[in-house]
């Protein structure tokens, strides 16, 4: 579908909406990945063994930058949500279903990961703090293969890679949506690669697939996004 028929029956709402969405997504990106390489050059790299550990490091090496990068990453699935909705009220009768199927596996991901990071700035942060750390380790991040870690890599690898994948074809192959298309389909492929690496222990994929790949993904896909509704928003 053209950019020009997008523009006649679009609702300047949806086009500003996901222009602000998109923009949220870019900057929140950038804050994690910010915080991600202030904690790794600030503090040695944590490698779980037990929950007592944990809070030994998190009581010499603990601050705000890791609680920052999980309150931007849950602020992120909020606005992906929303971005969804806005780039399925753009497309055209004939491929409306693509983002809608989209928006539920998008949807899916907000949950699971907002649950994880949610409990993580909440319950673990208030548990560690006081001292409570009885079967802490099945809903503590730095554990990778606790019940919560699984929760967040669901989302961030079959959830996200999913929605990613059923969002891609909404967008042409000519320019400017080459761009966006491009990074949804990488994207879709990264995540669910990640969860092979997840399930499987790869740890390599892992890094390479949900960390590099994902990380670069996403702030090439949303900020062609926030170009190209700006643009739609101009030409309106």
């Amino acid at each position: 579908m053209s950019s020009h028929e997008r523009e006649v029956s679009v609702s300047p709402v949806a086009i500003r909406l996901g222009f602000w969405c998109a923009t949220i997504a870019v900057f929140t990106f950038v804050v994690y990945t910010i915080c991600f390489i202030a904690i790794l050059l600030s503090s040695p790299v944590f490698t779980w063994t037990t929950v007592a550990d944990y809070v030994a490091y998190v009581e010499a090496y603990g601050g705000p930058l890791r609680a920052l990068a999980q309150a931007s990453m849950l602020v992120f699935s909020l606005s992906f949500v929303v971005l969804l909705h806005s780039i399925h009220e753009v497309t055209g009768t004939e491929r409306r279903i693509l983002p809608r199927i989209s928006i539920s596996f998008g949807s899916l991901f907000a949950v699971t990961i907002g649950i994880h990071y949610f409990a993580q700035l909440s319950a673990v942060r208030i548990n560690v703090l006081a001292g409570e750390t009885e079967g802490l380790q099945h809903f503590v991040q730095a554990n990778p293969y606790s019940i919560l870690s699984a929760i967040n890599m669901l989302g961030w690898t079959i959830f996200l890679g999913l929605a990613s994948l059923f969002v891609a074809p909404t967008f042409s192959v000519a320019k400017p949506e080459r761009v966006i298309r491009l990074a949804f389909l990488m994207n879709g492929l990264f995540c669910l690669a990640g969860g092979v690496g997840y399930v499987w222990e790869i740890t390599w994929l892992i890094f390479v697939t949900t960390t590099l790949g994902m990380g670069a993904a996403v702030l090439v896909g949303a900020a062609a996004l926030a170009r190209w509704f700006r643009r739609l928003d101009r030409r309106r």
